[in-house]
């Protein structure tokens, strides 16, 4: 657990510097250099574009990780790793080709109130190639146990560029429309760097040849590349289907919530670059006793972790809002469900590495498929009713039913879950400081308001979780950091 939490602690680092340039952008740059229409514009292209990239990868970039360390030859390796270059493009050529047989199809779906999308369409399949690509590199810089660079680009490089973007609007440097350019072209620029330093770390060699074990490889590809399709799916299709409900704006505004309650899930994915690889190994190597510490070590340290975040949105969300312009607030209900399904996402904590690793992948993706369908058809039934506030009651029954199939199939499987009785003063720890501080407030400026607060916050909560010694792991990193400052 001392490689992961090293590693977790630096890419949890990273990720957050990645996620405060992020709310930066979000809740004010985006808010108040961009007319409401545009940036639910920019909004929707990202989404849109993170429901495609997954088919372009086509699965290969968790390919690459499950197999890798299965070979035990060179030779073997290159054949895998010549594999993952070629298919995503091989893919991308065909996507490509079918969008442009529908392109005017689609020029016509975006008429009306939000034909401002039309000019922009190609950029969505732009941004999801090179984000496809990038996730592959990534990967691959992963089955070295070097994720830290990989998650500084995936975190911060991207969003750094589009603050510099967006301050370029606002000083009448360029337009909106170069923008929209501009911040497409970052992506392209994010996936070039990244291959530049996967290849420093395994330069491989180029030829058509294929791993010995094809037919299985391809076999987990492709339903790797449904399970991964779904899991995105569950995550964006809200903000596509409000984009066809109603005004484009209304994907910003719903995309400002989500974001905040978005922050609670850095540390899972922080730990996630570490903790993938690893489970892979442990499945490989079989060794379940190791497996089942590693799944309540990290479900326990992201528990604790993600709770005080959740417990800082929730009481701090109202000032929050007070920030930003008044068009873009909006009730909270949005957050509580979306920082909900956050929080539970993050107790799983490497279950999702457990199941794509191993051969049970195949239930995940029938569950995953159901529960796409789901979300499609709740959303359906609660946007028109509800407006956005239904679009996140739709996410939080579809995905909240997603996770607990997740512990259920695991357990069933492997005979090992992630609850301990720390799990329970955790869970009662978050709910009894969430209602404690939400009704706590100063009278002083909002900003000065959630800094008091938070700090108040994080101070009593992270003194208790010390004191007790509920987790030796983060008590352990908590007195390596004071020591090194000591020095």
């Amino acid at each position: 657990m001392g490689v992961i939490i090293n590693q977790s602690f630096k890419n949890m680092i990273t990720t957050y510097i990645g996620f405060g340039i992020g709310a930066v952008n979000t809740l004010f740059l985006f808010t108040y250099f961009l007319e409401q229409e545009y940036y639910g514009l920019v909004s929707f292209l990202l989404s849109a574009a993170n429901l495609i990239w997954p088919f372009i990868a086509f699965g290969v970039h968790s390919t690459l990780v499950k197999f890798f360390t299965s070979y035990k030859t060179r030779l073997e390796r290159e054949k895998l790793l010549n594999l993952v270059l070629i298919l995503p493009g091989l893919v991308a050529i065909i996507l490509g080709g079918i969008g442009l047989m529908f392109y005017q199809y689609l020029i016509d779906y975006f008429s009306g109130e939000n034909a401002l999308v039309q000019p922009y369409i190609w950029l969505i399949f732009l941004i999801a190639a090179a984000t496809a690509y990038f996730e592959v590199f990534f990967a691959w810089s992963k089955i070295y146990y070097k994720s830290v660079f990989g998650n500084f680009m995936k975190e911060v490089f991207q969003r750094f560029c589009i603050s510099i973007l967006l301050f370029a609007v606002y000083f009448k440097l360029i337009g909106v429309e170069f923008f929209i350019y501009g911040m497409s072209a970052v992506f392209v620029i994010r996936t070039l760097i990244m291959a530049a330093y996967s290849f420093s770390l395994h330069r491989p060699r180029f030829q058509l040849s294929f791993p010995s074990n094809l037919a299985p490889v391809l076999k987990y590809t492709v339903l790797i590349l449904l399970a991964v399709s779904v899991a995105t799916l569950l995550l964006d299709l809200d903000k596509v289907m409000i984009e066809y409900y109603l005004p484009i704006e209304n994907v910003a505004i719903y995309g400002i919530a989500v974001y905040i309650a978005t922050v609670i899930s850095v540390p899972q994915k922080a730990m996630h670059q570490i903790m993938h690889p690893l489970t892979a190994e442990m499945l490989n190597k079989e060794d379940t006793r190791a497996l089942e510490g590693l799944y309540k070590k990290s479900s326990l340290n992201l528990l604790i972790i993600t709770g005080l975040i959740f417990i800082l949105i929730i009481t701090n969300v109202n000032q929050l809002y007070e920030l930003i312009p008044e068009e873009y607030e909006i009730s909270l209900l949005v957050v509580l469900l979306i920082s909900l399904v956050k929080l539970f996402d993050n107790f799983l904590g490497n279950n999702n590495s457990i199941l794509f690793n191993s051969d049970y992948y195949r239930i995940v993706l029938v569950v995953g498929l159901v529960m796409a369908v789901l979300a499609f058809l709740l959303n359906i039934l609660f946007i028109p009713r509800y407006g956005i506030n239904g679009a996140a009651i739709a996410s939080f029954i579809a995905i909240g039913i997603y996770n607990l199939a997740k512990l259920f199939i695991v357990f069933k499987k492997f005979k090992i879950h992630p609850f301990t009785v720390n799990t329970w003063i955790i869970f009662g720890t978050t709910a009894l400081f969430s209602l404690s501080f939400y009704y706590w407030d100063f009278s002083f400026h909002p900003l000065i308001n959630i800094i008091l607060k938070a700090g108040l916050t994080a101070l009593f909560y992270g003194g208790l979780v010390y004191f007790s010694g509920i987790s030796k792991e983060l008590n352990l990193l908590f007195n390596n950091i004071i020591k090194k400052l000591s020095e």
